[in-house]
């Protein structure tokens, strides 16, 4: 597997968010390795995008976001979930982070639903948090080079799957944006 240059995340966040649909997330922890094909995904910008943790500025929670692209931005939020997000933007824009929703696992299927607790495949990575959980993903992740191979990358593959686009989930400003990305599997 060979992990997506640092020029792929160097684009639109827009544009990266539906790019990255069919793409592999990959999480190595000692000899195991989880993955799953990115099946959801949600584009947060800057300035112009209400809903993003950027757009307020930078603060030591959300300053990958205006870091180098191709890093990993992991928060923690509801007091219990962390979600993964990959720093993605191009030049007209200081911020800009595509939150991974939702993965259709292929390896390390068993450690999965052991992490998740969760025998439901349909429900074991199918949200953001759920993912995280799945996968081990966590605070200690944030700011990894997901352009390397590592703890945590992001795998090229061919993507020629029909995106289909609505309205973020879980947000009360920039609904107006359809930036949630879903491929089916």
């Amino acid at each position: 597997m060979r992990p997506l240059p640092r020029k792929f995340y160097s684009d639109d966040t827009v544009d990266v968010a539906k790019n990255l649909l069919g793409k592999i997330l990959v999480r190595q922890i000692g000899e195991k390795t989880f993955s799953g094909i990115i099946i959801e995904t949600e584009a947060y910008r800057f300035n112009d995008d209400p809903a993003s943790h950027a757009f307020r500025g930078m603060t030591e929670r959300n300053k990958a976001m205006f870091g180098e692209v191709g890093r990993a931005y992991v928060y923690f939020t509801y007091g219990m979930y962390y979600c993964v997000n990959a720093v993605a933007r191009n030049d007209n824009y200081d911020a800009g982070a595509v939150l991974i929703r939702a993965i259709k696992p292929v390896q390390g299927l068993d450690h999965m639903i052991k992490n998740r607790k969760n025998k439901k495949i349909e429900e074991l990575t199918n949200g953001p948090a759920k993912l995280t959980q799945a996968l081990k993903i966590t605070k200690k992740q944030y700011g990894v080079d997901l352009t390397k191979k590592s703890e945590l990358f992001i795998s090229d593959t061919q993507n020629d799957c029909k995106v289909y686009s609505s309205h973020r989930i879980g947000i009360r400003n920039g609904l107006d944006k359809k930036w949630n990305f879903k491929i089916n599997l």
